[in-house]
């Protein structure tokens, strides 16, 4: 029993939490990792068996180890030659088979170091976490790297017409080859979709609609040079820094003003004050986000073909209503700007809205809520953390035993969503536990 107290338990088999257990393991630290399936490391992002669904960062990037920068590309040269390329997009399914070697590699190197559970965690103790079988699993310290929820904006009367889940498995397969279909939300998981219906021979038209009707901007063909930071851009009012980001980005080149922000995006949204968070995600997030999560050179190509053939049209505006018979889905919505227009119809809908981020209703975070043992942050986007990632009680004091990694830290750190942010924090968490 005591050499299971001793473990760290982490909920979530994705990314951020295989690869936290095995840097765990690596500094002689103990961990039980508990994922829903067997697919360990996959996560949704990786678990794609479609090729053509590509990273959105350059291989040179996208290494699983912080201190070994080349890591992912010198695997590449061993496994998929053809790939290692640290400038160009590897499949996601093959990042996959790279994050699930590297931790049957360390589990090799470190043996019982680390322990695979498959199974539901439906809630967390003081000193652990229960399964839902029945299984306690004791633990000193837990972390909760859950990833992304699904989508929660089309669940409307249960149509089988709408795809409230993308990701969920054979989601696609009834879309007929010559069906139109819309889609709610314009953003990454919509390409995904796009691309995914394109390849298996759809032949539809599809109209995605937004509430700024705005798509991923593309990658360069090459890396971008670093554009270094203004004094303007870091530290005025926010007013004056989105024109220094406008003025910088017509100087020199809106993909190098983001180069020379990402490095330090997760400081700079620590030192902004309530006010500025706020009208960041008010404002500006939607920008940010198709500026700084960009889409690699080819995806864009096939996009913008879809664009120009007349098949894939890019609507702004709100969704007011969302209805279903047994042959067509109808979507009233409301335009940004401009008069009313007629609902839109098409024989499906699929929800690519993103992630559905709801911590008081969710049945791991939702009772740390309700207890005070856990509180949200003053914007609601999700739990609030210390700057080593421990989740705040209620009485703002950080709890030394309860983390939080990957998508569900968004609200202390902004960019926890790429691999390279990821893994930074991933070094954080290890230092607090070991």
């Amino acid at each position: 029993m005591a050499a299971d107290i001793d473990r760290v338990a982490i909920v979530g088999g994705g990314f951020s939490g295989t690869m936290l257990a095995a840097r765990l393991a690596e500094r002689g630290v103990a961990s039980t990792l508990i994922n829903r399936t067997g697919d360990f490391g996959l996560g949704v992002a990786y678990a794609t068996p479609f090729d053509g669904h590509l990273l959105n960062v350059r291989s040179g990037r996208m290494s699983a180890r912080a201190d070994q920068p080349d890591h992912f590309v010198r695997w590449l040269e061993r496994h998929h030659p053809a790939l290692a390329d640290p400038d160009g997009f590897a499949p996601r399914r093959v990042f996959g088979l790279y994050v699930r070697d590297r931790l049957e590699g360390v589990e090799t190197a470190c043996p019982g170091q680390i322990r695979r559970v498959v199974g539901d965690v439906t809630a967390i103790e003081a000193e652990g976490v229960h399964l839902a079988d029945g299984t306690r699993l004791p633990a000193r310290a837990l972390v909760l790297a859950t990833g992304n929820p699904a989508p929660r904006t089309a669940e409307a009367g249960g149509s089988l017409r709408i795809l409230p889940d993308p990701w969920a498995p054979g989601a696609l397969e009834a879309i007929g080859a010559d069906d139109d279909i819309l889609i709610v939300g314009t953003g990454l998981t919509m390409v995904d979709m796009v691309l995914r219906l394109e390849a298996g021979g759809w032949r539809g038209r599809a109209t995605a609609l937004s509430r700024r009707g705005l798509m991923p901007r593309a990658h360069g063909e090459r890396p971008d040079p670093v554009l270094t930071p203004t004094e303007t851009l870091l530290s005025a009012p926010l007013s004056r820094r989105l024109g220094e980001a406008r003025r910088l980005a017509r100087d020199h080149g809106w993909r190098e003003v983001m180069e020379g922000l990402r490095p330090i995006t997760a400081t700079l949204w620590a030192a902004a004050d309530l006010a500025t968070r706020r009208r960041i995600v008010r404002h500006l997030r939607p920008y940010w986000d198709v500026h700084r999560h960009r889409l690699a050179p080819r995806v864009a190509a096939v996009m913008d073909r879809l664009v120009s053939e007349g098949r894939l049209t890019v609507v702004a505006g709100r969704v007011r209503d969302i209805s279903a018979d047994d042959q067509a889905v109808r979507l009233d919505w409301r335009p940004r700007q401009g008069p009313a227009q007629a609902p839109l119809t098409a024989g499906w809908l699929i929800d690519c809205t993103g992630p559905g981020h709801a911590p008081a209703a969710d049945p791991l975070t939702g009772p740390l809520l309700a207890s005070g043992r856990a509180r949200l942050d003053p914007l609601k986007l999700g739990l609030d953390l210390d700057p080593a990632g421990r989740v705040l009680g209620a009485d703002g004091r950080a709890d030394p035993a309860l983390f939080v990694l990957g998508p569900p830290a968004r609200a202390a750190f902004w960019e926890t969503i790429a691999v390279p942010d990821i893994r930074k924090r991933i070094e954080d968490v290890a230092a607090a536990l070991a």
